[in-house]
């Protein structure tokens, strides 16, 4: 190898090594930016959770435990975070608690709640999940962008809505419940047993993009394409479904 090889070779082996370098603590400095926020509350099994974030993912699961844990992981600039626990109700509201701050980072939230819980959950942009909860109340409401998604669900009132984004719901339908889901643009899909009972207002005014799928077969309905009105067994529950520019599908469970 002559010298110009060898030059040529221990320069790019220099390279490499300084943009390693510079990939390293480029890495490091994005972690170290990002803060973490951990805390426990005891809960009654009736507890209540009311979160109120401004842009992040929110995702909250049932468990076994009698106590809500919240942990958020915070991206710079770290937004304030002060939960409350109020006569059974833990309140996280970080439109509230930031008040006056124009430049506030992402917070992606994971909470656990007991299975009972009541969870009323909302934010500006971002995910919303939700999943085995079966208190008396899910609640979840972007007021923008984002996907809510609410897994094993048996709660007696169900309220889903956003502007874009899908909205997905796998869950029973209690006798007497109430079930609404809205959106301006997405997929609404209700995955539900065979055998519920309820009286359905279905609307898709742009797409008349409605699929009934297996329940179509055991439903008394009638339909104008824009919407479907009908009812399944003896009608206790009521589900009402609007998507203005998207599709609503039902599932069987």
């Amino acid at each position: 190898m002559n010298w110009d090889s060898r030059k040529t070779s221990a320069l790019k082996k220099a390279t490499i090594l300084f943009f390693s370098v510079v990939f390293f603590f480029a890495s490091f400095a994005a972690v170290s930016a990002q803060k973490k926020f951990t805390k426990n509350y005891p809960a009654s099994k009736n507890v209540r959770l009311q979160l109120t974030n401004r842009t992040g993912t929110v995702t909250v699961e049932g468990w076994d435990k009698a106590e809500i844990s919240i942990s958020a992981y915070l991206e710079a600039p770290a937004a304030n975070i002060e939960p409350q626990s109020l006569s059974g109700t833990i309140v996280v509201n970080l439109v509230k608690d930031n008040q006056g701050r124009n430049e506030v980072g992402n917070v992606n939230f994971l909470i656990r709640v007991p299975y009972s819980s009541s969870v009323d959950i909302e934010t500006r942009m971002g995910n919303l999940n939700v999943s085995d909860v079966r208190g008396g109340l899910v609640r979840a409401h972007i007021s923008s962008e984002g996907d809510i998604t609410l897994t094993n669900i048996a709660a007696e009132n169900v309220a889903a809505e956003n502007v874009i984004g899908d909205i997905f719901f796998d869950g029973t339908i209690a006798e007497s419940g109430s079930y609404r889901f809205t959106s301006t643009r997405g997929n609404i899909n209700l995955r539900i047993p065979f055998n519920s009972s309820f009286r359905l207002v279905a609307t898709a005014p742009s797409t008349r993009n409605i699929s009934l799928g297996d329940f179509a077969s055991g439903m008394r309905f009638v339909s104008d394409g824009r919407r479907v009105v009908g009812q399944a067994g003896d009608g206790s529950a009521t589900i009402a479904v609007t998507n203005q520019r998207g599709s609503i599908s039902f599932i069987r469970r």
